[in-house]
């Protein structure tokens, strides 16, 4: 019997979310710096897009302050991945995951002031029904990966901020043109950044001329082609058969996958102790709640879907 449109989109989804929990896997196994490893990640995607006629036609029609404001928004993308994988070097994978589910609660608190929508109550209650869980996960961890839990936090804000600025300029450009501009943005910041950053936060720090050796190489093809392009191309196709509620709570499920790709294939769970998990067991049924307590939107394009770890898809 033939899969319907709408049953293989909800299979696409959940494997796009899966290639964006794998993201943390190869974070961890990449051994460049956090600055390094993310310049390499947004160059080479920007790079592939740069070949790609339609981003350059959408380039040409874009205006100029159109253009800085995603210009803007790039430079919030480049910083919620240098933390997000400064949270996976400082910590593990499974920290950084469960601090980028806290991007949800962040969304509720920054939407409204950004955005400039209506403020929910309801949204708010999420937000503290989490601390309960952060507080499980802070205690749960040794003492040499709360930083990592600091920066994962960091990172979530950084989500929760691009995010909300790209609803504000929602349909308003090609998703594809938005993508490069913003990744491409991105790395000029982190390019810029690179001689500061022994200054400011020298756990990032890393030569950006020095070439990965091989095994790096491999591991940040994967992430950028097999992790960036693939799956923002892909649930592209999704969207167009699922509704909104659908999407955003596979989306929500994406800490779980890379907690258990995490326990599976770096053996995590021996680093981190019960209390971690009952944490990111309160934190992630609050997250995957978050869709129940919106009223039905419709879904937009998804400019910022390539552009970070955890994304909104509802308008």
């Amino acid at each position: 019997m033939p899969m319907t449109p709408v049953a293989k989109a909800h299979w696409q989804i959940h494997f796009c979310v899966l290639l964006w929990g794998v993201t943390a896997i190869l974070g961890k196994l990449i051994t460049l710096p956090a600055l390094p490893l993310v310049w390499w990640r947004m160059l080479l995607v920007t790079a592939v897009l740069l070949l790609v006629p339609r981003v350059w036609r959408g380039l040409r029609a874009m205006p100029t302050r159109l253009l800085l404001a995603y210009t803007g928004v790039g430079a919030l993308v480049a910083l919620h991945w240098l933390t997000f994988y400064g949270a996976v070097k400082l910590a593990n994978a499974s920290v950084a995951a469960t601090c980028i589910a806290l991007a949800t609660v962040f969304v509720a608190l920054i939407e409204p002031l950004i955005a400039r929508s209506r403020f929910s109550w309801r949204e708010l209650a999420l937000g503290v029904a989490v601390l309960p869980g952060v507080a499980l996960v802070v205690g749960g961890i040794p003492d040499g990966m709360r930083v990592g839990v600091a920066v994962g936090a960091l990172s979530a804000f950084f989500v929760a901020c691009f995010g909300s600025l790209n609803k504000r300029l929602v349909e308003r450009a090609d998703p594809l043109t938005v993508t490069a501009v913003e990744l491409g943005a991105g790395t000029l910041t982190l390019t810029l950044l690179a001689p500061l950053m022994p200054l400011l936060f020298p756990a990032f720090a890393g030569s950006l001329l020095t070439l990965p050796s091989l095994q790096d190489a491999g591991y940040l093809l994967l992430l950028a082609f097999a992790c960036t392009l693939l799956p923002f191309a892909l649930s592209l196709v999704a969207l167009r058969h699922m509704s909104a509620f659908a999407a955003q709570l596979a989306v929500n499920l994406e800490p779980v996958y890379a907690i258990a790709l995490a326990i599976v294939l770096l053996g995590e769970q021996h680093e981190l102790s019960p209390q971690f998990y009952a944490g990111v067991a309160i934190i992630l049924a609050a997250v995957v709640a978050y869709p129940m307590l919106q009223r039905p939107r419709r879904i937009v394009h998804v400019e910022n879907i390539a552009a970070g770890e955890s994304k909104q898809i509802t308008d």
